[in-house]
Order: structure tokens, then sequence, then C-alpha cells
């Protein structure tokens, strides 16, 4: 049986400057998505599947990310205190646990790669799951908790793709499959961000991966790839062949928040799906689309 995916790794690291001058002194994960900032929304998926323990990768002024899942004292003392029950369990659901989170500093932007190899030594020999906080994904059971029940029953890694237009390929990892069996496939090859015409598919990886701790030994070498950056892509590619190795068509939405309209989309999305927020929120579109 294979080992249960207990951690997971967050990198954290960008500067965002797509979304400047919001970014100029907040963190792009903090940005919102109707009430709640994009990093929580990831923590909330790895909840959803088991993960228990979480490792942050984080650059310099992202003091706000621990911030966010520290326990707000003096918040929390005036909730109680004015008897806002509801404002008080949503600070808590917000925080992390004494002990389950790390932060640990990339110094220098060597890539997504070089990025993952900065939390080796909190994951060990586990297998470990991996989220860009960029990329929402709206689905039940989450992407992660899908990914974690196919590792659990290939025992290897399993990348979340979906496929995209041939002429997008060249901003995505694109993965190589065959003996594909319902919504899992074998993956036989990688490239990061191939040209159309060299893209051995449209599979493209969408930021969520869960990983055999084997992928450090190849990111140890540091080696550079596209962009001359490490890329986490090349390190997955040299495992293939040594363990399992699938791709998971996953059930579900996915929203690039990376860029500004995906971000946009994410948020009326999100106030669209809610209970509490669907009705007024259509409403209002509704009345913006009018006019």
């Amino acid at each position: 049986m294979a080992q249960r995916v207990r951690k997971a790794v967050l990198p954290v690291a960008g500067l965002g400057t797509r979304f400047l001058p919001a970014t100029k002194a907040m963190p792009k994960e903090m940005l919102t998505i109707v009430d709640r900032p994009l990093i929580q929304y990831a923590i909330e998926e790895c909840r959803a599947a088991g993960i228990e323990e979480f490792v942050f990768v984080t650059g310099r002024n992202k003091h706000a990310l621990e911030d966010h899942f520290d326990h707000a004292y003096e918040l929390d003392t005036t909730l109680e205190r004015r008897g806002k029950k509801k404002e008080l369990a949503q600070s808590e659901d917000a925080t992390l646990g004494a002990g389950n989170a790390v932060f640990t500093r990339q110094q220098r932007p060597l890539g997504l790669g070089h990025a993952v190899w900065c939390a080796r030594h909190w994951i060990g020999a586990e297998p470990f799951a991996v989220l860009l906080p960029d990329e929402l994904t709206l689905n039940s059971p989450s992407c992660i908790a899908q990914l974690a029940e196919a590792h659990g029953r290939t025992g290897g890694s399993v990348l979340a793709v979906m496929d995209v237009p041939r002429e997008q390929t060249g901003s995505y990892g694109i993965a190589a499959v065959r003996n594909e069996r319902g919504n899992l496939s074998e993956i036989v090859g990688m490239v990061e961000k191939p040209k159309p015409a060299e893209a051995p598919s449209t599979l493209a990886l969408i930021g969520r991966y869960v990983l055999l701790p084997e992928v450090f030994e190849h990111l140890d070498r540091h080696e550079t790839g596209a962009g001359g950056e490490i890329q986490l892509t090349d390190a997955m590619a040299r495992m293939i062949g040594r363990s399992p190795f699938h791709a998971l068509r996953f059930a579900g939405q996915r929203y690039d928040c990376g860029s500004r309209i995906g971000f946009l989309e994410a948020n009326v999305a999100v106030a669209l799906h809610r209970p509490d927020t669907r009705t007024e929120a259509r409403a209002v579109l509704d009345r913006l689309l009018k006019g």
C-alpha cells in the first residue's frame, strides 16, 4: 500500500509583478478571491485531502503570509468579547496549528525546481504534494485529494493535467502520455514550454502534483533548463521509467489567477458558486451587462 500524502510544499516566493501596484507591498498570494486570500484556498484544498503539514517556500517581504495563518490574539479576543461567533470561526479556520507550518526562504529566484528543492529537509523520505497558489481549482473532492487517491492506487507520482489549445503549449509544461484509462494515463515524457509545433501533446501541467521524494535527487544537480532556471518539469522527466508516473485529468474547474483576467474570472466564478453570494452576484452581473 502506498504511503499516505501528509505534507505539502507551497512555493510563494514570486514577486507578482503582473499585479503591480497591488503587489508592491503585499504578497500576490494574499490577493483575495471574494473574501479569502489565494493562499488560503490552497491550504483548504490540502486539508480536504487530509494533508497535515505545510512547507511555505517564501521570499523577502512575505511576512503577511505567516501572520495570516498565525493565531491573532487581539482580533480573536475582541470578536469573542463582542459575541461575533461567525467571524471568530472564520478567523480560527485561517489558523494553522502550532508546529504544522514551516516557512523557509528561497534566497535567489532560481526557478520552481529550486523552490521545491528548498523544502527537501522538511519533506524527508515521504511522498508530498506541491501546489502553485496562482492556480485556483474548484471541485469536490479537491484536486489534491484526487491526486492523493490516485497515488494510493499507483504508488507513484501523479500530476494534474488539462487540455489546452496547441497555440498555448508554450506557456506550460506539457506531458506525453500513453495507456489512457479513464482519467488516468501513463506519462512517458515531459517538456517545459515547448513551441506548439514541437509539443508532444496538448496536456498541460496545471500546478498540482503529488511527487515521490526521489525528485530531490534530480533537483540536487541544480541543472538549468527553460529560461535559465532550475525547472521542476526537467527533474520530474528524469524520474520517468524509474517509478510509476501518471497524469490525471482532474474533475473540476481551474482558474489562472496569475493573470489579471483569470483572477477576475475566479472572483466571478467563486461568487456565483457560493450560496451566500450567488444571488447578489448574479444580480450585479446582470445589471452591469445591461448597462
